[in-house]
């Protein structure tokens, strides 16, 4: 089962699941998945069952993992940079989704769930590239915390209840039905305006990044190798680049030359950290590579969102 199976991640995992032989129950409310992406091969397949539902309710949940080996629990609000302007919505979509998505399988007596969680949670690190036993920072925005919370509901469900935990902590993941983050964001502003870029901060915010396909190909080996009762991993590269670098690729690949107006500021909003690179260390023993650069993922989500400009428009 994955919930949040229309989503970005979601499902080119699903699509990953059906290719390799098993029966998948997709799970989504719709609030931000897209049809279109479980057109494009899952909804044809007979392996595949679509269920629209909202993972707080409660009876949709229970009667969607019945039976499943795994389930995949994809399904949050990803609304980082507004988060103060709706903080109920991290904790309900988040937290208690993730209860909700928990208790359903500790009723059904399903054993195993893989979670997608952040390497938001971190914070501001003073150790970089980011292990994966870090000593936790304070929390710097509603979304990282959040998934914090979830993660501790899941390692307590573990414990308690005999249940198999694998929760990955991403870097900003790129690439074909990217829906939202900076290459999105950056596009459609030079769309509309190409001869002038708005930058939030002051563009010499550092990040990480990951190909999609890259990030499911370290979650399913983890969920084939790894062992443990609550198996914690870091995914992303083992380099960062700038903002500005970003910029270059970007308007580079589109041939133009547009004015940069910053915003200033380390920081592009509340919660944003200047500096995010994580210590994959983890998961390279398990025998994972990344096969794309960061270059090369934003170049082919770029790509992506200039052939299907609908994903641009306002829903």
């Amino acid at each position: 089962m994955v919930t949040g199976a229309a989503g970005f991640i979601g499902s080119h995992l699903v699509d990953r699941l059906l290719g390799l032989g098993h029966d998948v129950v997709g799970f989504d409310n719709f609030s931000t998945g897209r049809e279109m992406f479980l057109k494009e091969q899952a909804l044809a397949s007979a392996r595949f069952r679509l269920v629209r539902a909202d993972v707080l309710d409660e009876a949709a949940i229970e009667a969607a993992v019945e039976g499943a080996d795994v389930v995949f629990h994809l399904a949050a609000n990803a609304d980082v940079r507004f988060g103060t302007q709706h903080p109920g919505k991290d904790l309900e979509q988040n937290t208690l989704g993730t209860w909700r998505v928990l208790e359903a399988m500790r009723k059904r007596g399903v054993r195993r769930i893989g979670f997608a969680s952040t390497g938001s949670v971190y914070g501001e690190p003073e150790i970089c590239p980011t292990p994966e036993d870090c000593p936790f920072p304070v929390q710097t925005s509603l979304y990282a915390a959040s998934k914090l919370a979830a993660e501790g509901f899941i390692a307590a469900h573990a414990e308690g209840f005999g249940m198999q935990a694998y929760i990955f902590r991403f870097v900003s993941i790129l690439g074909e039905r990217y829906t939202h983050g900076h290459v999105f964001d950056f596009y459609k502003r030079l769309r509309q305006r190409p001869e002038e870029l708005e930058v939030l901060g002051n563009g010499r915010q550092r990040k990480s990044y990951l190909y999609v396909q890259d990030c499911l190909d370290a979650i399913l080996l983890a969920i084939e190798k790894a062992s443990g009762k609550v198996n914690i991993f870091n995914l992303g590269t083992d380099e960062y680049c700038e903002v500005n670098d970003s910029i270059g690729w970007i308007t580079g690949r589109l041939g133009l030359r547009p004015r940069l107006r910053y915003a200033g500021g380390e920081r592009g909003w509340v919660g944003d950290s200047p500096f995010i690179y994580l210590d994959c260390s983890r998961i390279r023993a398990l025998g994972w590579r990344p096969r794309l650069t960061i270059r090369e993922g934003v170049i082919r989500t770029l790509d992506y969102l200039v052939e299907h400009p609908e994903l641009l428009e306002r829903r």
